[in-house]
């Protein structure tokens, strides 16, 4: 499947700028707003903030925003000052902030989703709205005019999603650890393909629209980087967290990836350094190192007398092993 690949650890640390005090609530999205000393954060406590840097150094809300129920996501396009939020009702909500950004305008109401809305954006050369939600399905509005264009059911939940402007394909990383791509047209959605390779949910996605190269993130601790332009499947694994990877950037003017995880670590990756991709993941009824069978292998279960093992693949040889 992947090669995996351990980062070199360098005594080099982030220097702390600012510090924002919020609520006790989990905050579940935070962007900063470019060229400006902001940022626009939502949390469970079912607030929407837009943090302003004064001339004391300090960052004070311009906008303190209550919501009837929690924030699950957000998305912000600076160009165009447009916020999505998506609810933890299934609603997501439209708003335009002002120039100064110290007020905020309803735009559209969305009753998109019926279960917690898990991941928005806003793609401003189509105009389209995307949402996905735990109810398991994939939508995109016309933002212009407010509608629901479409929607698609997954097999499941959707965690995050990216957008491919050129092909029009979305990057969907789903809670079974798979990320799959769909082709999205006015009205209509096509899958194109599916890859699998990690063994917890999808966390995190990032895609570089120069080299055509997603990156996943998941709470199997690990990163993906899946060459998506050279179209010959290359993946290459990442391991360098400890706990579930929370969020992936990539900058394209260094070629390196910035992830973060629940760990607290932040790990900075030189995306130039060759790796070398390993087999594919095979599959096997039965262990491939020692034989015993897998737990849906009842006639080897029922004729070894043993009780079956989980599956697991080797980075190294792609083999299906068990955990001993």
């Amino acid at each position: 499947m992947a090669a995996e690949t351990q980062p070199r650890a360098q005594a080099r640390k982030p220097v702390l700028l600012s510090k924002i005090e919020t609520s006790q609530e989990l905050v579940n999205t935070a962007v900063i707003i470019p060229k400006e000393d902001g940022v626009i954060s939502v949390s469970d406590d079912r607030t929407i903030r837009v943090w302003l840097k004064r001339d004391s150094g300090q960052y004070w809300p311009s906008v303190y925003h209550s919501m009837p129920v929690s924030c699950s996501c957000m998305s912000f396009n600076p160009e165009t000052r447009r916020l999505s939020v998506g609810m933890d009702s299934g609603v997501v909500l439209d708003f335009i902030l002002s120039e100064d950004y110290n007020k905020m305008t309803p735009a559209h109401t969305y009753q998109a989703h019926s279960s917690r809305v898990t991941a928005v954006l806003f793609v401003l050369e189509m105009e389209w709205l995307l949402s996905a939600a735990q109810d398991r399905t994939l939508c995109w509005h016309c933002t212009e005019r407010g509608h629901l264009l479409g929607s698609h059911r997954t097999a499941a939940w959707v965690t995050r999603i990216q957008f491919d402007v050129e092909t029009r394909h979305v990057f969907v990383g789903e809670q079974s650890g798979q990320v799959t791509i769909f082709k999205l047209d006015a009205d209509t959605c096509s899958l194109v393909t599916t890859f699998k390779g990690h063994t917890g949910s999808v966390s995190a996605l990032c895609w570089d629209s120069m080299q055509r190269v997603l990156f996943s993130g998941s709470s199997d601790r690990s990163i993906i980087m899946w060459d998506i332009g050279g179209r010959k499947g290359t993946a290459i694994e990442l391991q360098g967290h400890n706990d579930r990877v929370q969020g992936l950037c990539y900058a394209p003017h260094t070629r390196q990836l910035i992830s973060c995880g629940s760990d607290g670590g932040i790990v900075i990756w030189d995306m130039e350094v060759d790796r070398q991709e390993t087999p594919e993941w095979l599959d096997s009824d039965s262990c491939q190192k020692c034989e015993q069978p897998f737990f849906w292998n009842f006639k080897q279960m029922w004729d070894s007398k043993k009780i079956g093992l989980r599956q697991h693949h080797c980075r190294r040889s792609g083999k299906a092993v068990c955990g001993n």
